[in-house]
């Protein structure tokens, strides 16, 4: 069965619980597209003075209609039928579109002739039988002769010709109506019924500077103090769900380049409100629900990169990962099930703790940020560095893509039950391996799941998780407000090439130790001694492979810094080599001064080795290579999210209010808060109440504009244009209009 709902009845069962009768399904209901056609009755007198009267049926287009089986050759055909006759004619088929040009007249005697000197209409004994009359007009599509299918009905559209005598001429756009079923009425209840909870929003969007004013108030959201007291905040406050005011303000936000101060302002201020560190970041607060969007939109791509390889295997091959005795199926083996599980945490862990240098740049910037916030708030907690952001990157984020793939596209259909359970198997365990808990069993409530976990009760995985996070954290931007130490992100032995500082110098291969922080890039003599030489990571401009031909060394890249000056390193092997390009480059990404060009080879006896070009400080002859898919352009209408956001204020204009009668009783009453106002958080009534009246002003004159447009699309409004298609129930109002217009020329 199905329920179906009318475009223009969708806004009645607007977010509430609704029962739907189910209907049956039958391919004959199922249409869509819509038709131009013009009809014309005309009175012909023959060459004998006879009267008669006749129908032109012109079929000029379709637009929209269903491609089935994957193709559409659509054709027409025309009929006019009445109680005692049925005249049928075909267009020609147009072949492979749903958009197809007839452009075809059909000619159809209506009345029978009758002499000149008789009324000039119709006779009585004609009227009865034209007012039964109807022009039929069925829509096909070509059958595929290799499955030998008939055609496939694609819509119809049954016109009376009486409406024809209010006047001889009609031209309109109309919407395809289902098969008639011949009055053919099933049980409403045959079927039962569907609950439904329909969420339906129709938003008419202004050109950009209409929301200037709510969009200027909005985006300055992040610089106001306190930040409760900022346009995003508020709308945050009064929506009934936080989601309804993530969803916008994170689009927004992102569409103009605001979205990490925005979120490092709202967090920082709940993280001075927490009280215990194991709480961080826990509740559903507008914070936790800013981050998840932004996870959601920014890290769909780094999810697909990291997990869905494995994902697609997993349901494709269906090992068996049963490990709750209760459910273990006749002729699995509990040992085999575990190993066959913890093979594919172990490779999940894997992949997901070695993509770091894959994560888009918003992320990191917004998990260095919480890092920060956490640590300065909880300076006696050494662990809440890492909670802060693995209760972000882990609980909702990886785990719930394991959980339900289909939901983050990994996917395209919910996986069939095995699979899913082993999926939640996974998911629960990584979860607990990303939460650097003391005591990671007793977060099991089954003891099969705390048995299986001791798999993996090692140090080496809680350093895989602190190393991940460390790198996802960190920044490459200096904070100098900063506490935290520079963050170790990768060390070992290189060879590198001199600089040659001195004119003179001798430019020879030296073995040393680097060590790379989220701070600076650093060389010494070996581990422990004091740096011979510094890089600040906003020195570094690109990190591009060396080609061999240069040095005749391979593995070798190069770290390019202000006024030409080059590091050329040799790593001990390929994939060392290809581990410090993505890491140096993954810190170094965000820099204000990047390269967009660079040489591929080195400049050596004049000139340089891949261009030719003799003069060292020639701009590079090769585009750099961009590093990682870390930043993601998404394709976001930031007027149409004010218009969304401006939706929400006037849907919730009474908490604004309400709200501002808060912010005046706590500005001259200093006693115990009333009762109604305790579910706002108001820090600073004064600013709150200026940023309200902002919001007000905005919303009332955008109000204004939506309801002038209205007024305006009202009297424009003609039903039968192609932009208003006369449907099933407008059919008889389009009737009414045209017979009002005849009667007013008359």
């Amino acid at each position: 069965g199905k329920v179906a709902i009318q475009k223009e009845d969708l806004q009645k069962y607007h977010n509430r619980d609704t029962w739907f009768q189910l209907q049956h399904v039958d391919a004959d209901s199922e249409v869509q597209g819509k038709v131009h056609l013009e009809l014309r009755l005309s009175e012909v007198i023959t060459d004998t003075g006879v009267v008669c009267h006749k129908l032109a049926t012109r079929v000029l287009e379709c637009q929209g209609l269903p491609i089935v089986n994957g193709q559409c050759d659509p054709y027409a055909t025309v009929t006019l039928a009445g109680p005692s006759r049925s005249e049928a004619k075909k267009t020609k088929v147009k072949k492979k579109t749903n958009n197809p040009h007839f452009d075809e007249v059909f000619y159809f005697e209506v009345t029978r002739p009758s002499s000149y000197n008789k009324k000039s209409h119709f006779d009585i004994e004609d009227v009865d039988e034209v007012d039964k009359m109807e022009i039929r007009n069925h829509y096909l599509g070509v059958g595929n002769p290799c499955f030998k299918f008939g055609d496939e009905f694609l819509g119809e559209l049954r016109l009376p010709l009486k409406f024809l005598r209010q006047s001889s001429s009609y031209e309109a756009w109309y919407f395809l109506q289902p098969r008639d079923n011949g009055n053919k009425s099933l049980k409403p209840d045959d079927l039962g019924s569907l609950r439904l909870n329909v969420v339906y929003t129709e938003d008419h969007v202004f050109s950009s500077d209409y929301y200037s004013p709510l969009r200027d108030v909005l985006l300055k959201s992040a610089d106001v103090e306190p930040v409760s007291a900022s346009a995003a905040h508020i709308l945050g406050e009064v929506c009934r769900e936080k989601q309804e005011a993530a969803i916008p303000l994170v689009r927004l936000f992102l569409h103009y380049g605001r979205i990490v101060p925005f979120i490092s302002a709202i967090a920082n201020a709940e993280v001075k409100r927490t009280q215990d560190p194991n709480t961080i970041f826990r509740g559903n607060s507008l914070t936790s629900k800013c981050i998840d969007e932004t996870m959601k939109l920014a890290g769909m791509h780094y999810l697909q990169v990291t997990l869905k390889p494995i994902i697609d295997e997993i349901c494709q091959v269906h090992k068996p990962c049963e490990i709750d005795p209760v459910k273990l199926k006749d002729g699995e083996n509990l040992e085999n099930n575990r190993e066959n599980l913890r093979q594919y945490v172990d490779r999940i862990f894997t992949v997901i703790t070695k993509s770091g240098v894959s994560c888009p740049t918003v992320m990191c910037d917004i998990f260095f940020s919480l890092r920060e916030s956490a640590a300065k708030r909880f300076q006696g907690d050494p662990d809440v560095r890492y909670t802060a952001v693995s209760s972000f990157i882990f609980l909702r984020f990886f785990a719930p893509a394991i959980l339900s793939p289909n939901l983050f596209q990994l996917t395209p259909h919910h996986p069939d039950p095995q699979t899913s359970r082993t999926l939640t198997l996974i998911s629960k365990t990584i979860q607990t391996l990303g939460s650097l808990s003391k005591s990671k069993s007793a977060n099991f409530k089954e003891s099969y799941m705390a048995t299986f976990y001791d798999y993996f009760n090692e140090q080496k995985y809680a350093d895989a998780v602190k190393n991940f996070l460390d790198l996802i954290s960190s920044s490459g931007r200096r904070d100098h407000k900063s506490i935290e130490q520079p963050i170790l992100l990768k060390e070992g032995f290189m060879i590198k090439r001199a600089q040659g500082r001195k004119r003179f110098g001798m430019k020879n291969f030296k073995k040393r130790w680097f060590r790379l922080t989220n701070h600076e890039f650093t060389y010494q003599k070996s581990k422990g001694d004091h740096p011979l030489c510094s890089i600040p990571i906003e020195n570094i401009l690109a990190v591009e492979r060396l080609e061999e031909e240069s040095f005749k060394m391979k593995n070798m890249f190069q770290v390019i810094q202000p006024e030409r000056r080059v590091l050329y390193i040799q790593a001990n092997n390929c994939v060392e080599a290809k581990d410090w390009i993505d890491i140096l480059t993954k810190v170094s990404q965000c820099n204000k001064k990047r390269l967009t060009v660079y040489h591929p080879s080195a400049y050596l006896n004049g000139h340089w080795l891949c261009c030719k070009a003799t003069a060292d400080n020639t701009p590079g002859c090769t585009p750099c290579t961009g590093g990682l898919p870390a930043n993601i352009q998404l394709d976001i209408d930031g007027d149409r999210e004010t218009e969304r956001i401006y939706s929400l204020f006037n849907l919730y204009m009474p908490k604004l209010e309400k709200m501002q009668e808060a912010c005046g009783s706590k500005s001259v009453y200093d006693g115990p808060e009333e009762e109604e106002y305790s579910t706002f958080i108001i820090d600073d009534p004064k600013e709150t109440y200026k940023t309200l009246k902002l919001i007000i002003e905005g919303v009332a004159t955008l109000e204004q504009e939506h309801a002038q447009y209205k007024r305006d699309k009202f009297k424009k409004t003609k039903y039968g244009s192609q932009e208003h298609p006369i449907g099933d129930k407008s059919f008889q109002t389009y009737i009414r209009q045209q017979s009002e217009i005849s009667a007013h020329s008359i």
